[in-house]
């Protein structure tokens, strides 16, 4: 594969991640979650813990789809998955006024997630740059800022125009229309009988460990804790902070553009932080980003006013930036690339499981104290602790080809290496 057609990879990988699982599940909720309780009577709480279920079910699928795309390739296991997220998201527009129904739709939303998480898009560009890696992660990432920005405004214009049911089938639509072709013709280029073994053998000679071995070392628990931690709190901030500056007395229209602000800002976090890790050993580059957010969160809690709140918002949407790409580097260079898929899949499981439990804490913090600000404390003190990890992880366990060996012996090493 050739350099331009690689970054035709790219280009691909932002477009579906528009529609990927965090901007569509995450950073809509804000937006839907009103007119759903209104028309139901639910609590906040009760409509948050659907979607924390869906949530969890695309943490707990994920790591099947990173083993069966190490086995089978991206393309014969993402579309599939890509088309059930696409119906079920579309499906949510006929639930009736059944808790039950409307978390059993959001479970089959998260069980498609899995083939809409940045783990397809990640495995896809980690195995096709290895010098410029960071920077072809941040860019890609990019997508998910993106989408974080425009998903809520279409769901909202959706909203104004026919209603919250509307919303559903029009995102659903969407999905389909931009990640489909993105995986089927770019991200999972179809492949040969000859280009799948190729890749299988290339694959079983990539350095690094297996997912059993990762499992085993205390770096994986030290990056899978942080990230953890870090889902949980932003995560939470992001998806009730339509909701946080409404009890503010900000409207609807102006809260969902707000919105807008922090996916602006996880754009200018995913690309700084993809620039920087190419150039900062990334550990230290993860501490600062988890940081930014924590600051942002001070900014929401002691200052009120809606500049204010701009201010805070950027900075935990350049936190928010940050993570993804943050996982797939730290993964490559400290556990390797030979069990990338299953491996990203294990860190995402637990990623989601803390990106399920903040919106649900925020929803149970508000309806039993009428407030946020005791679950926005409790995330900041989280974001301290998920920082000091990245400081004890060390050199890299796998380094840059290049800055390892020449150029005859990279050569020898298999195409995954020749194409950073």
């Amino acid at each position: 594969m050739d350099v331009k057609s690689r970054w035709w990879i790219v280009v691909a990988s932002m477009a579906g991640l528009l529609v990927g699982n965090g901007p569509v599940m995450q950073f809509t909720v804000g937006t839907l979650l009103p007119p759903i309780t209104h028309e139901f009577g639910w609590s906040r709480g009760l409509v948050s813990s659907a979607i924390v279920v869906g949530l969890w079910m695309t943490g707990i699928a994920t790591p099947a789809m990173g083993r069966l795309v190490d086995r089978f390739g991206i393309r014969a296991v993402a579309l599939p998955a890509i088309a059930v997220f696409s119906l079920a998201t579309a499906a949510v527009a006929w639930a009736p006024a059944s808790p039950a129904a409307f978390t059993a739709l959001y479970a089959l939303m998260g069980l498609g997630a899995a083939g809409q998480t940045p783990l397809i898009y990640a495995k896809a560009i980690s195995a096709r740059f290895d010098r410029e890696r960071g920077l072809a992660l941040g860019l890609a990432m990019a997508g998910v800022g993106l989408g974080a920005s425009v998903v809520p405004q279409f769901a909202q214009k959706m909203i104004a125009a026919a209603g919250w049911r509307a919303a559903y089938a029009g995102l659903g639509a969407l999905i389909f229309v931009l990640a489909f072709p993105a995986v089927a013709f770019f991200v999972g280029r179809p492949e040969g009988d000859g280009e799948v073994a190729a890749r299988r053998a290339a694959a079983a000679r990539m350095p690094g460990l297996t997912g059993f071995e990762a499992l085993r070392t205390a770096r994986f628990w030290s990056l899978a804790f942080s990230f953890f931690l870090v889902a949980g709190t932003t995560g939470g901030v992001i998806s009730h902070l339509a909701l946080l500056l409404g009890d503010r007395g900000v409207s609807a229209r102006a809260a969902t553009a707000m919105v807008g602000i922090a996916g602006a800002a996880l754009i200018g976090g995913r690309l700084l932080a993809g620039f920087l890790l190419d150039r900062i050993h990334a550990p230290y580059v993860a501490a600062v980003f988890f940081l930014a957010p924590l600051a942002g969160i001070a900014v929401l809690l002691a200052a009120p006013g809606l500049e204010w709140a701009g201010i805070g918002i950027v900075l935990v949407g350049m936190g928010v930036g940050a993570e993804v790409d943050l996982i797939a580097f730290l993964l490559s260079r400290y556990l390797g690339m030979r069990a990338f898929g299953e491996i990203y899949g294990y860190f995402f499981s637990i990623f989601m499981v803390g990106a399920g439990l903040g919106p649900f804490a925020m929803g149970v913090s508000y309806d039993r104290t009428g407030s946020y600000k005791l679950m926005l404390v409790c995330f900041a003190f989280a974001l301290a602790l998920a920082s000091l990890p990245m400081l004890r992880l060390g050199a890299y366990v796998y380094p840059a080809a290049r800055e390892v060996c020449g150029e005859e012996e990279m050569a020898a090493a298999g195409p995954y290496v020749r194409r950073g």
